[in-house]
């Protein structure tokens, strides 16, 4: 009897028994759960990443397939023959389907496709038509439906008769004649009701939570999120099922979207692909533009650094604490950029309430600048008085200056990190974009010209 515990887990594990007899390496393969098989194959060569497929089981090896973590089916698919891998591919979800052929350039496409069955072209050719973030770029046309008139009876021997061939059986999607979306039953709902009642007299008579094929996923995410759902059926404007959207693919959509706004956070364009399977020359591409584009702004910091040289000739003890004032106001920005887009992202906030979050973060900035304010005005005395640091005759004036600089820059940044977003979001760009890096040097910038305007007044005819 084999046991995961014996079955292979790693890609050396896989390669070594590839070497040995293909019975053995079946059998143990059959062992394996079709996750852990897809995970260890991520790291295998292509070609044989194929002998192990061939070498699965029918049932094991399409589910692997169907697992999004294996994210290079389309060079496993070309290192197949055209027959094996047709098979393959009629058998996977309709929305596994369309995410391979997404993957594959044109000439691997046009290899295939003839290859597969017309109900599988036609499947593919739907969801090919929509964004692939999108309810219909990710979602299954193996949906089950029954017209209206149909009794309990009827409708769960169908069930049974097709349930094999369908990706999910939580609910069975109830159309009235025109074949217009009518409501939606579930298996507990069918179970308990009257196996000679009607479909359309059974469940929930209130019109089924829909979406449309051009809905974000994120929007789908909350959709399903919101009404509790296992599934949200996709339909068109006259109310006809084209699919359903399932859990699980809402998972792995924000998974995804997670990974997309992480790295746009860093300041770079969203990666995609893994990590290491990113070329060199791709991820310069990625990044090198975005860093560029901080470079150049990062210069309006240093223009400014040089509009004030005379303040920092006259008085080089200001120099010493540009990098801490800089540094909270960027910070503070950060923050409430973070919040902002958050916030957006969960529809907890819409753009016309800009004037709300604006009213909201003015105190707060004030609050944490003169907190902030109050800890660099004690450094600086409690460094004078303990003799760790001499700043001269002046250095209650230049603990005034800190702390009220701190006030004014950790206002500015809360303000502008939290109105970025909305900026970007009525301009049509993703919010995300306004990461870290770009709200802290907007901060910088205009953080130097309030430091020095404050050094300018306080400072006035004592250091400068």
């Amino acid at each position: 009897m084999v046991t995961l515990r014996d079955a292979p887990s790693t890609a050396p594990e896989l390669l070594y028994l590839l070497q040995g007899d293909p019975a053995e390496l079946a059998e143990m393969l059959a062992g394996m759960r079709a996750a852990d098989v897809a995970e260890a194959l991520r790291e295998l060569p292509a070609p044989a990443a194929a002998k192990v497929m061939a070498s699965l089981p029918f049932d094991l090896a399409v589910q692997v397939f169907d697992e999004p973590e294996l994210d290079r089916r389309y060079e496993i698919v070309q290192s197949m023959n055209p027959g094996s891998a047709a098979a393959f591919v009629e058998a996977m979800s309709a929305d596994q389907q369309a995410d391979l052929f997404r993957g594959m350039d044109e000439q691997a496409r046009a290899r295939l496709l003839p290859t597969l069955d017309d109900e599988t072209r036609r499947s593919l050719t739907l969801l090919l038509h929509y964004a692939p973030d999108s309810a219909g770029g990710i979602m299954t046309t193996e949906v089950l439906t029954a017209p209206s008139d149909w009794t309990v009876s009827r409708t769960l021997e169908y069930i049974s008769q097709v349930a094999q061939s369908k990706e999910t059986v939580y609910v069975i999607f109830v159309l009235d004649a025109e074949q217009h979306l009518l409501r939606v039953v579930s298996l507990r709902q069918l179970m308990i009701a009257d196996r000679d009642k009607m479909l359309r007299d059974v469940g929930d008579r209130r019109p089924p939570v829909t979406v449309m094929p051009n809905t974000d996923r994120e929007q789908v995410a909350r959709v399903i999120a919101k009404y509790n759902l296992l599934a949200v059926p996709v339909v068109d404007e006259s109310r006809r099922v084209l699919g359903i959207v399932t859990v699980d693919d809402v998972i792995d959509a924000i998974v995804s979207e997670q990974t997309e706004d992480v790295q746009k956070f860093g300041g770079m364009e969203a990666l995609d692909a893994p990590y290491m399977e990113i070329s060199l020359g791709h991820m310069i591409r990625k990044r090198a533009p975005w860093l560029c584009a901080l470079f150049l702004s990062e210069m309006l910091t240093a223009t400014a650094m040089q509009h004030f040289q005379a303040e920092i000739d006259r008085a080089t003890l200001l120099a010493m604490f540009i990098p801490l004032v800089m540094s909270s106001g960027g910070n503070s920005g950060s923050q409430a950029t973070s919040l902002i887009i958050r916030a957006l992202a969960l529809r907890e906030i819409r753009l016309r309430d800009w004037w709300r979050i604006a009213v909201r973060e003015l105190p707060t900035g004030l609050v944490l600048g003169a907190i902030l304010g109050v800890i660099g005005f004690a450094r600086i005395l409690l460094w004078q008085h303990l003799g760790f640091y001499d700043y001269g005759s002046h250095h209650n004036l230049v603990a005034l200056t800190i702390g009220c600089a701190l006030v004014g820059i950790v206002t500015f940044g809360s303000l502008a990190g939290s109105m970025l977003p909305f900026v970007l979001r009525r301009l049509g760009f993703d919010p995300a974009s306004a990461s870290a890096p770009f709200v802290a040097t907007l901060v910088d910038v205009t953080g130097l010209v309030i430091y020095f305007s404050v050094a300018f007044v306080v400072l006035r005819g004592t250091l400068l």
